[in-house]
């Protein structure tokens, strides 16, 4: 039998497989997966990298590691190209074929690379005026063998070269932390360029850089003009490379584009004449490269598109349109005549409300985009430098609007899905589901809390909660990556952490707040966990001991955090409409939890990476910590203060508490408070994520199933039995006689509370990881009674993972999938958590069983 291992999916840093542009390390760390007909495990390596001109090296490695693999040559210099491809050996057959070759190439690693600086219009662009277009002409003489554009901008920008679009991606460079990092772009632009007269030119828009942020209804919060930065670079036949790049004598003038910005939309005005559009000059604006950085994770596209599923006349008499789905993106309008008076509007909304679009949510957004027609000739409509959270549209200024008329188109980071979950019951798919939507829908480049209202932010406490059931369903790592070093820049000089990353209103000092601020701490923990990539546990290890080093400042020598500011458990059932952080949960008690929590994750990482002495003082500090915490707020038989359903499930979860007497009594006690609230969730966002685990691991996992499965209000599934296609923000956002709920903050698309799906893939399916990277994993269905069949995949770093579980007529079918480089530990349902678990290495295996005992177990070819 062979036995050779096939590389496939070789990929760096935490970027997509296959080809990699301008990337931002000099020396990018390689991975790849192994795929082999029969047991496999690696022994060796080899890396061939082959750079432009004919250098070639190859270099052996003995091992097994696969992932993040240290780069084995010379580190890239700028704009250099390299060509790789990996073999692998094992223990019989010896080496297997070399991959399929993956280029990678750097950008601009260093200041001194650019030549172009940020330019910004004379005369035009300012406030409420119009978006502006920059321009500039140049020639080639030889042809072109290949050119790379690196471009950003303060603002927004869609770029074209002779008329083209340089990319498909929009909203570029994204939002970063302007004042200490700003990402450019790198684009093969080789197929744009022509021999003779060129015109490279550029639409610049407000973006995140000047557009309204928060809920102030301010903006220019970085700055008030708008500024380009592009560097062109070609190199000829003949082996010139001709720069082109921003300065003086670049040119602009005004665009269609009346005013475009995230919140309230675009408006765009056809009978503009560009031709009769003043041409400005332009002004060097003497600062931005030396912030300049390349991204970590992939740019914003349009992703796909929708049908409208339904046009028809409200009670007002408006135009409405269904897209059946809650999701993020704009509406693409196909106009066939004039409209009555020369305007097209079309408004956004999540839900209706009496039959009408239900705006109210909105708060401060306009969420609108308008057209101004030039004349009736046929033409497609559709706004730039904008984004809308929708699911039903007004249009008005078409009497005669038709399905095909109209779509949706959705916009969102181009991340890999890499993780599913489907089962018999198809309530719990469409909450899995609605988890999905979310997720896309709130990874606009940072994750965010929503994506519709008048903030949009990269809230710290959201993500904190998120990132496992994130991680899980999406490849987010490189788009965190990012994040967290926005997180570390901008952190306060005392360690405390802002609650928005990246923090618009970055002069001004919020209060440390637990389980926002955690997400310093918990947020590179998770990544590490997911990917196994201690790298980043290094780079943000200082940040993470700021953060707790602030936190114990605040609570002093009896370990307690107690008083100040604190959202506590966010949107508590039982708190009032507009007074959200009012939560059954004791604040002091969630906080100081919090505090043990955090300090233990810095113990755990500082020993991961070999910090033995951080390791050390942190464990230590933890260890206080949960003294303190029991001393103050648990008594002999495991009953907190507050007896909330949240301080139960965190106490437990996190190891806060002395002994198996307090253990046990916390776990019935959070057992008897969820029988008493009718199985109905009690929990805010500090509380959900934690809540059917802690059940689980209590001993009361059919007590987590009855939770789950609870359709009235406040549960999961009550959403679903509303309409819901998205996560809401509250259990109830919509009341149930199909009201908006009437607090201020109230969204339709909210991720946190979808956190549970981590729980079902790990319980219900089985498959959870057991070591960092999934390099070990733990299968262990709970087969729970209503269900007939479970089916999960993850795409770990390793390759697919699958768990598939169906009930058969004497028994229970289990189907696992491993991976080569991955060990499964299997626990077979029904069977004595006291036994051995079964190990199996990579493959397809079954197992037939009855009550707990083998009727078949195999290996599948």
């Amino acid at each position: 039998m062979n036995s050779q291992g096939i590389v496939y999916d070789l990929s760096f840093e935490h970027q997509t497989p296959g080809d990699c542009l301008g990337i931002g390390y000099a020396a990018p760390r390689l991975s790849w997966k192994i795929r082999s007909s029969s047991p496999f495990r690696q022994t060796a390596y080899q890396v061939e990298v082959s750079f432009d001109g004919g250098d070639r090296r190859t270099l052996t490695v003995e091992g097994d590691r696969q992932v993040l693999v240290p780069w084995p040559v010379e580190p890239l210099r700028s704009r250099q190209r390299a060509v790789v491809r990996v073999r692998v050996a094992g223990e019989i057959d010896g080496w297997g074929p070399w991959s399929s070759p993956a280029a990678v190439e750097a950008g601009l690693l260093h200041e001194r690379d650019w030549t172009a600086r940020f330019i910004t219009p004379e005369g035009i662009a300012d406030l409420d005026q119009p978006a502006p277009e920059l321009f500039h002409t140049f020639h080639v003489k030889d042809r072109v063998m290949s050119a790379r554009l690196y471009i950003t901008a303060h603002g927004v920008f869609r770029a074209t070269i002779n008329g083209r679009v340089v990319t498909d991606s929009v909203l570029d460079p994204g939002w970063t932390s302007y004042p200490h990092r700003l990402r450019y772009r790198t684009l093969d632009v080789t197929d744009l360029i022509r021999s003779g007269e060129n015109t490279i030119s550029s639409l610049v828009g407000d973006g995140w850089y000047r557009g309204y942020l928060k809920w102030e209804s301010r903006r220019a919060h970085y700055g008030s003009r708008l500024a380009l930065c592009a560097q062109l670079e070609i190199t000829t036949e003949s082996g010139k490379r001709i720069t082109v790049g921003t300065d003086e004598e670049w040119r602009a003038r005004s665009s269609a584009v009346v005013s475009a910005d995230l919140y309230n939309g675009t408006i765009i005005d056809y009978r503009v004449d560009l031709d009769d559009s003043p041409i400005m000059p332009v002004r060097v604006v003497e600062s931005g490269t030396e912030r300049l950085v390349a991204p970590d994770g992939p740019s914003i596209l349009p992703v796909g598109t929708m049908r409208a599923q339904r046009i028809w006349k409200s009670p007002s008499g408006k135009t409405l349109v269904d897209f059946g789905q809650n999701a993020v993106g704009w509406v693409r309008l196909h106009v066939r005549g004039l409209a009555p008076d020369g305007i097209v509007t079309v408004r956004h909304a999540e839900v209706l409300e009496h039959d009408e679009l239900g705006v109210r949510p909105l708060r401060a957004a306009k969420a609108t985009d308008t057209y101004i027609l030039d004349g009736p000739d046929p033409r497609t409509l559709e706004p730039v430098f904008t984004l809308h959270g929708f699911r039903y549209a007004e249009v008005t200024g078409i009497d005669d609007l038709m399905i095909d008329d109209v779509e949706f188109v959705v916009v969102g980071t181009a991340l890999s899905r890499i993780g599913w979950f489907v089962c018999s019951n198809d309530l719990l798919n469409r909450l899995h589901d609605n988890v999905v939507w979310s997720t896309r829908s709130n990874f606009i480049d940072i994750p965010t809390d929503c994506p519709q209202r008048d903030e949009r932010l990269g809230w710290t406490g959201d993500i904190q909660v998120f990132s496992p059931t994130a991680l899980e369903l999406f490849d987010v790592s490189g788009l965190l990556v990012g994040w967290l070093k926005d997180l570390a820049a901008e952190q306060y000089p005392d360690g405390g952490v802002p609650h928005v990353i990246p923090n618009p209103t970055f002069l001004e000092h919020d209060p440390a707040a637990c389980a926002w601020g955690d997400a310093a701490v918990v947020v590179p923990w998770n990544i590490y966990l997911s990917t196994g990539d201690d790298g980043i546990l290094k780079r943000q290890l200082p940040s993470m001991t700021a953060w707790v080093d602030r936190v114990n400042e605040l609570a002093g020598d009896n370990h307690l955090w107690q008083g100040g500011f604190q959202f506590g458990d966010w949107l508590d059932p039982t708190a009032p409409p507009d007074e959200p952080g009012k939560a059954k949960a004791d604040p002091d008690v969630v906080a100081t939890g919090c505090f043990a929590r955090c300090a233990q994750i810095v113990a755990d990482a500082a020993e991961a990476i070999g910090e033995k002495a951080i390791s050390v003082r942190y464990g230590m500090l933890a260890a206080l910590i949960r003294d303190a915490f029991v001393e103050a707020y648990v008594d002999d038989d495991g009953r907190i203060a507050s007896d909330a359903q949240t301080v139960y499930a965190l106490s437990l979860q996190w190891g806060l508490l002395a002994d198996d007497r307090q253990r046990d009594g916390a776990g019935r006690r959070l057992a008897a408070l969820v029988r008493e609230g009718g199985f109905h969730i009690g929990t805010g966002f500090v509380g959900t994520p934690l809540l059917c685990d802690a059940l689980t691991e209590a001993g009361y996992p059919d007590l987590a199933w009855r939770l789950l499965n609870q359709t009235e209000c406040p549960s999961w599934l009550y959403p679903v039995t509303m309409g819901a296609t998205t996560i809401w923000e509250r259990w109830d956002s919509m009341l149930p006689d199909g009201t908006i709920n009437p607090g201020e903050m109230t969204s339709f698309n909210h991720y946190s509370l979808g956190a549970v799906v981590d729980w079902m893939n790990r319980c219900i399916a089985g498959l959870a990881p057991e070591a960092p990277g999934y390099r070990r994993i733990r299968v262990a269905p709970h087969c729970f009674e209503g269900l007939d069949y479970v089916s999960a995949h993850h795409d770990c770093p390793y390759g697919r993972i699958a768990v598939d579980w169906r009930r058969t007529g004497d028994g229970i079918e289990l189907r696992v999938n491993v991976p080569v480089g991955v060990t499964a530990q299997v626990r077979l349902p029904g069977s004595d958590e006291t036994e051995e678990p079964i190990i199996v290495g990579n493959g397809e295996w079954v197992w037939h069983t009855r009550s707990g005992r083998v009727i078949v177990s195999r290996p599948c070819s």
